[in-house]
């Protein structure tokens, strides 16, 4: 039995990783879904004083307070800096790191650090007019290239982030670098820089196994089966 700890990102919550996390179970391993703070359930608690390292805190207590070893703890999207960030502080708790169109950050580095200044703008808009200067709205499941089938559900669910996850760098000791068994997931049909560099980062690192399915942003919405058979390569 292998224990995943599935981490969603911007604006998603656990319930992003229903159809990822009933197969793992099916297949006989351990599953947690975090809902990072602030959001989904959680969206009633928001607060500006949330940041990434809130949300660093979320996952890596949930390893220590739950006492899990050898886990593979996943991070989709923005949740690339919080699984960075929790690896760092309890890498004995950790066997494998899966980057799911994930951010891929180093030391130093925030999430608009890694993301085009064209993209940054428009989020810091966004947050100015609709989100009273801190909060950052969803981006559409449509713009994430999302199956149509899905989009409204995924619309719905989705809550403000607060912009201090995007803005706070990432301070690391260096003790998640020991951590030696990577996999990062690029979709495919989902065009952006961020995530090509990501991409080619993993691809120069002998620690990363690389994968690209063809699906949209959300790959555990939109190709559930082809992600959860690449995540059980690493039980």
């Amino acid at each position: 039995m292998t224990t995943y700890v599935l981490v969603h990102g911007a604006w998603r919550g656990g319930w992003c990783w229903v159809r990822v996390a009933d197969r793992l179970r099916a297949a006989g391993h351990t599953v947690f879904t975090p809902t990072l703070s602030g959001l989904a359930e959680h969206a009633h608690t928001l607060t500006p004083t949330i940041s990434l390292q809130t949300h660093i805190k979320d996952v890596a207590r949930l390893l220590q307070w739950e006492e899990l070893r050898d886990v593979v703890l996943v991070g989709h999207s923005y949740g690339g800096m919080v699984i960075t960030g929790a690896a760092d502080r309890v890498a004995d708790r950790v066997r494998t790191l899966a980057f799911v169109d994930a951010l891929l950050p180093k030391h130093g580095q925030s999430a608009f650090d890694l993301r085009t200044p064209e993209a940054n703008a428009q989020i810091r808009e966004r947050a100015r007019t609709q989100g009273g200067g801190w909060r950052i709205p969803p981006t559409t499941a449509e713009a994430f290239m999302v199956n149509p089938a899905d989009r409204a559900w995924v619309d719905a669910k989705c809550t403000d982030l607060p912009i201090g996850c995007f803005s706070e760098k990432l301070h690391l000791s260096g003790a998640g670098d020991r951590i030696a068994d990577r996999v990062y997931v690029r979709a495919g049909s989902y065009p952006n820089p961020a995530f090509d560099a990501a991409l080619e980062m993993a691809r120069a690192d002998s620690r990363f196994r690389c994968h690209v399915v063809d699906c949209g942003h959300d790959i555990m919405v939109d190709a559930p089966e082809e992600l959860t058979r690449i995540l059980l390569e690493s039980a």
